[in-house]
């Protein structure tokens, strides 16, 4: 029988809050439970937003939580390389093409778009990419190219849904998920500023470390939809899901970083202990749960 494999993957961006704590703890005590293997891993790729002093104090407040994990931290920062070979299969196959619109660009496109016969396509976060730079030439994307214009890469969602067939994914409390391929428009999966996106990054990761169960928030369920399409075209297996509620605050915000007073130094320094915190995260997802039967 196969070991169970989790991870709990931020983004140093902020400091960790409660909700947080509450998705790092379903990855550690399912992998604990299993006897299996729980793996942490640092989503920084976003260089600009980003910071080191973040990593080491998400890092102390999982120690402080009593979240041990296994192995070394995995800095998505250090591997850009892992990336860019895959990234290299994609574009070999022709299913990744430049992108050189701006977000200006963009939005100019989408508001002629709405007034048009066929209208937008919207997918899980609004208006989806209208293609503009889908059909340029080769010798088009060469010119902007040469003359250093910034550009990001996008998957050709269509051409990708071609070669990689119908899919599908588990989830545990959804049962079986059909692969919509087309969810998320063609996405950007390398960004201007950054060798690879998210997207990439984060099934390339999963599959080299060997995950088995991802349990994550279930607003990135939709992004699975793409993850299940890039591991379908790429040969890997697809991991078990276990997409959690979010943890709310009484009008029904999710909490974020942003909310200081929710951190766990914030609780940590108003006394209460590791236990306590534990207590307060998984009491909260309870009463969550429990206001989706009423």
């Amino acid at each position: 029988m196969m070991s169970l494999v989790t991870r709990f993957a931020p983004s140093p961006t902020g400091e960790l809050h409660i909700g947080s704590a509450y998705s790092a703890w379903t990855g550690w005590h399912r992998a604990r439970e299993a006897g299996g293997t729980f793996l942490v891993r640092i989503e920084d790729i976003d260089v600009r937003r980003c910071r080191r002093e973040y990593e080491t104090s998400i890092l102390a407040d999982l120690k402080w939580l009593g979240f041990d994990w296994d192995g070394e931290v995995r800095r998505q920062s250090e591997h850009f390389a892992d990336y860019g070979k895959v990234l290299d299969q994609l574009d070999q196959r022709g299913l990744v093409y430049p992108c050189f619109c701006s977000r200006a660009a963009v939005e100019r496109e989408l508001a002629a778009s709405a007034n048009a016969p066929h209208g937008q396509l919207h997918g899980p976060d609004g208006p989806l990419y209208p293609g503009t730079c889908r059909d340029l030439s080769a010798a088009e994307r060469r010119q902007q190219i040469v003359a250093g214009q910034e550009h990001c890469l996008r998957l050709d969602c269509d051409r990708a849904a071609g070669q990689a067939g119908p899919y599908h994914f588990f989830d545990e409390s959804l049962g079986r998920i059909e692969g919509q391929p087309r969810l998320m428009g063609d996405f950007v999966i390398a960004r201007k500023d950054t060798p690879t996106s998210y997207h990439l990054a984060v099934t390339v990761d999963d599959h080299l470390q060997g995950v088995t169960l991802v349990t994550r928030g279930i607003d990135v369920l939709p992004s699975t939809h793409v993850h299940g399409l890039l591991q379908k075209l790429l040969g890997y297996p697809t991991p078990q899901y276990a997409h959690h509620e979010l943890l709310t605050d009484a009008s029904g915000r999710r909490f974020a970083k942003r909310d200081r007073s929710l951190t766990i130094r914030a609780l940590r320094d108003r006394g209460m202990t590791p236990a306590e915190v534990l207590q307060l995260a998984v009491h909260w997802d309870a009463a969550i749960v429990e206001r989706g039967r009423k």
